[in-house]
């Protein structure tokens, strides 16, 4: 049975986890205890699997979701549990600390990681463009132009040390500033950011679908920087940029290549599910919370995401240099990482 770990307490998620898993039933959590949500796999059993993902909520992270709707979990003889926290910074820690057995969450952790002396890798890559958006509060239309405009500014991201962090740092240091020229301030994303913003506690922020759309559908903020469309990452960020994926240690994916062949067999086909239904389609299996209210306005943001997903689950060549390049602008260190280490196509190579 795949199961979703439900939002809880930080006081009480450890034990609701260990009781779901005894128990088999389904959920859903963020989860902040030290517990370790997985299950010990044998030759005879269902592999169990744990993936905590930084915002399930997300239309980047779709996939995750949508093959527990679809069944392909079950068809690829894996059970997963997937666990909901606001940014991938936390999925990046709680694999890190042996919580969860994979992260969903952006490439660039993999990168980010390695100058730490950590090593985990993409094993499935499920978008090549960020499916983000540098918006800009509408008080501050007259003000800020430029990139250089940016000075100063508190911008929201999702977590410290978030991917939303990294573009949020990237652009304003293509602007000519330093990194610390900036503010970053965790909101997570939704609600909370929106709030953030109307309560002017951020001047900006780098946010995804659906909460893109619904800042500016509430007239609060504007599409500064294009990291959403094919061409706007190509212009802000010179060429393509792997985002949503399933990454894992490296010492996971060597004791385990049966389980981590499982979960590519069930990505690849939602992908490939997805780019063969219409966005009303995909929507209606998905938990109608995921809607924030409005789902014409879901539908409306999906279909303007969809083209970010591949339809292999593969690296596409040339796209890790270019995101080594991107952060090695604000993180040095970043240029002596070995990118063979950071990804894999061996897995989605084997789908049939």
């Amino acid at each position: 049975m795949n199961k979703t770990i439900k939002r809880l307490s930080a006081t009480a998620s450890s034990v609701a986890i260990a009781s779901l898993l005894l128990s088999g039933c389904s959920s859903t959590t963020s989860s902040n205890g030290k517990s370790k949500v997985s299950s010990s796999t044998s030759s005879t059993a269902t592999p169990r699997v744990s993936i905590m993902v930084g915002g399930l909520e997300k239309i980047i992270y779709i996939p995750y979701m949508l093959a527990e709707k679809l069944g392909y979990y079950k068809d690829a003889g894996v059970t997963v549990t997937l666990v909901e926290e606001s940014a991938g910074q936390d999925a990046e820690l709680a694999l890190l600390a042996g919580q969860v057995d994979g992260a969903g969450g952006f490439y660039d952790h993999t990168l980010d990681l390695q100058t730490k002396g950590k090593k985990v890798e993409a094993v499935v890559t499920m978008a090549d463009v960020p499916g983000e958006q540098l918006m800009v509060a509408n008080r501050l239309k007259n003000k800020v132009k430029t990139l250089a405009d940016l000075k100063g500014l508190t911008i929201g991201v999702t977590g410290l040390g978030s991917s939303t962090n990294m573009l949020a740092s990237y652009n304003v240091v293509k602007g000519g500033n330093k990194e610390s020229d900036y503010k970053p301030l965790p909101v997570g994303a939704g609600q909370t950011l929106i709030a953030a913003m109307q309560n002017n506690r951020i001047d900006a922020a780098v946010t995804s679908e659906p909460t893109a759309s619904l800042l500016k559908n509430k007239n609060m903020a504007y599409t500064f920087v294009d990291m959403n469309s094919k061409d706007g990452t190509q212009a802000a960020l010179g060429g393509k940029y792997a985002s949503t994926s399933l990454y894992m240690s490296n010492d996971y994916v060597k004791a385990h290549p049966d389980v981590v062949q499982k979960l590519a067999n069930a990505y690849v086909k939602t992908l490939k599910w997805m780019s063969t239904h219409t966005a009303e389609e995909i929507a209606d299996k998905m938990p109608e919370e995921y809607y924030a209210g409005d789902k014409t306005l879901y539908i409306q943001a999906l279909k303007g995401q969809l083209p970010m997903f591949t339809t292999d689950g593969k690296m596409p060549a040339g796209v890790p240099e270019n995101v080594q390049k991107i952060l090695s602008a604000f993180k040095p260190g970043v240029k002596n990482d070995d990118l063979s280490l950071t990804y894999t196509n061996e897995f989605v190579d084997k789908v049939k």
